[in-house]
This record gives C-alpha cells, sequence and structure tokens, in this order.
C-alpha cells in the first residue's frame, strides 16, 4: 500500500507537478484546491502528509492548517507549506500555525522529496492514526 500525501494548491499545473513527482517517488497524491477542501480531504482519507499552498480562495492555507491542527483526527499529521510567499514573517506564521516545514517556490524537488522523506521517517505522518 502506497504512502497517502495531500497536495492543496489552487493552481492545477502545480497540482499535476506534485502528482507526478509523488508518483515517481512512490507515493499516492491525493490533490484540492483550497484550504476547505484540503481540510475535508484530510480528514476522510488521512494522509501520512499534507503539501500546502498559502494564498488560496475559499480557505487560505494558514486557515486550513489551524484547523487541521485544532481536530484530533489531523493534528499530528505533518503539514509543509509550499508558497510563493518567502517573507521570514510568513515563514514564522506558518511554523507557529503547526506546519512542520516551509517551502517557497519555485522549489527543488529532491529537496522537497528529501523533506518528506525525512518527516515521514521522523515518525511524524507514519499513517498510524
Amino acid at each position: 500500500m502506497k504512502t497517502v500525501i495531500l497536495a492543496v494548491d489552487d493552481d492545477p499545473l502545480m497540482l499535476k507537478l506534485i502528482r507526478d513527482i509523488g508518483d515517481k517517488a512512490g507515493y499516492e497524491v491525493i490533490t484540492a484546491a483550497d484550504g476547505k477542501q484540503g481540510v475535508e480531504a484530510a480528514l476522510k482519507h488521512k494522509p501520512a502528509l499534507i503539501l500546502m499552498d498559502i494564498m488560496m480562495p475559499v480557505m487560505d492555507g494558514y486557515a486550513a492548517v489551524g484547523q487541521l491542527k485544532s481536530q484530533p483526527e489531523t493534528r499530528d499529521i505533518p503539514v509543509i507549506m509550499l508558497t510563493a510567499i518567502g517573507y521570514e514573517i510568513n515563514r514564522a506564521l506558518a511554523l507557529n500555525m503547526g506546519a512542520s516545514d516551509y517551502i517557497t517556490k519555485p522549489f527543488d524537488i529532491k529537496q522537497l522529496l528529501a523533506l518528506i522523506e525525512s518527516r515521514l521517517k521522523s515518525g511524524e505522518g507514519d499513517g498510524s492514526r
């Protein structure tokens, strides 16, 4: 059974890129187009890890992380913010809200995969919920 990763981004091309990267690395990647859909998908599928954009319609990534971290079913799932916003204050806010890591776009594929592997191996997001 493949490890499930949830990618939440309002850019269909970014979701396709993440899905392709994940597929090649042996993950099952499910997607959501905004924070609200992301929270719903996380509750339904219980992914091992979530990649979350910040700037999205309906519900932004900060609000989504806040909701995920406030619910027992999803609070232990590691969330890696994957965003074009590179300001330190945004990074600090995301980490303070409960995100595990913060990567800016454009990102290095090897760096992203190494971070995913690291989070999964550290016991965060091991699917044992």
